[in-house]
């Protein structure tokens, strides 16, 4: 049994959905199928999480949000879903990261690994089962590489590792790229120790100053694309019932790990995000991060903004989008409020058209348009009614990650919510913790870094000096 399924038990919800029928679009295949697990009784998926060398942006969000919502699906249907999301912590550009910023390698995937749940949590994204980080599997990855040399798909040449593509007569099935444009689109180095130039690394060698580890070739670190198959092989073995990420990853990222034997039955890929209109880059300076995006908006209103495309289409971000995101959710939350002295009872068959079209390959649209109906319906609602209409708006809510919190918070600012530090005291705070250093007093700031953190607030150390955000 592959590591991760140990200890797991069926719970009852997976009786409560029986009735649904799964149908998602399958990259593999380019048609929308029926979903069926190999294993009913415990459903696995992996997705590909970040590499952590900076802040979330929402082009990050958007893979973490739209597989949120199918994790909350499958559980619904299926109970047990052994769901996992990698963090990619030693990477060439975290290495360039702490070298830009004088900082250990381990403090800049820290930080960013902290900053990455504080974000995902304020868009109410559920944690996954398993996060994988590829430092703690490093013996795995050098067990994989072995294999895949002793089959004849990889060859040791200069210090590195790399996979020969025409060992492997089916590259290019799931991106059905063409095998000029697989070299074009891979960006790979055709460096002079290839034997063909569509070859990826699998292992590379690593100067002193670089992370690495002991392997049978010579002290290294490992390729990006065999960390995924290694660590999927680990915890659900294989092959797995879904596999998903951004599109950008189809090729060559998932592509080749295919090529490394990664099997799933569903290839599910969301669509890019650009940002009124144009594509997300550094040089537009138009790279929205959600740590920024939470300043201006609650993670609730990012998320229903997040939802309102179609996975599988580009999701073009604007204010207005965001605006009407955050019009929408105070209609609803209006509607629960003024409904907060009635009890809410079981409104599964109110909610069914919401779930149906989530269950329709994920239609969100379809979904949102649904609960803004309900909404609609339930402002003029009998009282008799009003219980399983209430029951029915949170039900279809939770689905879609919406609507779970007092509808009274909604209305309010986060300095005028109970328990929450306003600016002055996080500014007080700040100052403490910034003279505990001074003093070189770390476990007192360490202290006040908890504290902080347990109210919402992330902490970003640079050049002597503390910025803060809040985050949830």
């Amino acid at each position: 049994m592959p590591q991760g399924k140990r200890g797991i038990l069926r719970t009852p919800a997976a009786t409560a959905s029986a009735g649904l029928t799964l149908e998602f679009t399958n990259t593999m295949t380019r048609r929308k199928e029926a979903f069926r697990p190999a294993d009913p009784s415990c459903v696995t998926m992996y997705v590909c999480g970040p590499t952590v060398y900076n802040y979330a942006h929402i082009g990050n969000a958007r893979p973490a949000v739209v597989f949120d919502v199918l994790f909350r699906l499958l559980r619904r249907v299926y109970g047990n879903v052994l769901y996992a999301r990698n963090f990619t912590d030693v990477d060439d550009k975290i290495n360039a990261a702490a070298l830009a910023r004088q900082e250990p390698i381990h403090a800049i995937t820290a930080r960013y690994i902290d900053a990455y749940h504080a974000d995902m949590a304020a868009l109410g994204v559920l944690d996954p089962v398993i996060e994988p980080r590829v430092t703690e599997h490093i013996p795995q990855i050098i067990d994989l590489i072995s294999r895949l040399i002793a089959q004849g798909h990889g060859y040791v040449a200069e210090g590195h590792v790399l996979f020969h593509v025409p060992s492997y007569s089916s590259y290019g099935q799931l991106s059905r790229r063409n095998r000029e444009d697989m070299i074009a689109g891979a960006r790979v180095e055709v460096a002079p120790f290839k034997r063909d130039p569509a070859d990826f690394v699998l292992w590379k060698p690593s100067p002193p100053e670089l992370p690495g580890w002991d392997s049978p070739w010579g002290r290294g670190r490992p390729g990006w694309h065999i960390e995924c198959s290694a660590m999927i092989a680990h915890h659900l073995g294989g092959p797995i019932d879904i596999h998903g990420g951004g599109q950008d990853l189809m090729f060559p990222h998932h592509e080749n790990e295919i090529a490394q034997g990664t099997r799933a039955r569903f290839w599910i890929h969301n669509g890019f995000v650009t940002v009124d209109g144009r594509k997300m880059s550094k040089s537009l300076g138009n790279v929205l991060l959600v740590r920024d995006l939470l300043a201006q908006a609650p993670g609730e209103a990012i998320r229903l903004a997040l939802l309102a495309a179609h996975y599988r289409q580009p999701l073009d971000w604007s204010g207005e989008a965001l605006a009407r995101a955050k019009q929408n959710l105070g209609r609803l939350y209006g509607v629960l409020r003024d409904l907060k002295d009635v009890p809410a009872v079981n409104g599964t068959d109110l909610a069914s058209p919401v779930l149906a079209a989530v269950a329709d390959d994920l239609n969100t649209p379809a979904a949102l348009a649904e609960l803004l109906a309900l909404g609609k319906r339930a402002r003029t609602v009998s009282p008799n009614d009003a219980g399983a209409l209430k029951g029915a708006l949170l039900e279809a809510g939770f689905a879609l990650g919406l609507l779970q919190q007092d509808p009274q918070m909604w209305f309010q600012t986060p300095d005028d919510r109970p328990g929450r530090l306003d600016t002055a005291g996080i500014e007080a705070l700040v100052a403490r913790r910034a003279a505990a250093r001074a003093a070189r007093d770390f476990a007192a700031a360490d202290r006040i870094r908890a504290e902080l953190e347990a109210e919402g607030i992330l902490l970003e150390d640079r050049s002597g000096s503390s910025s803060w955000h809040r985050v949830g």
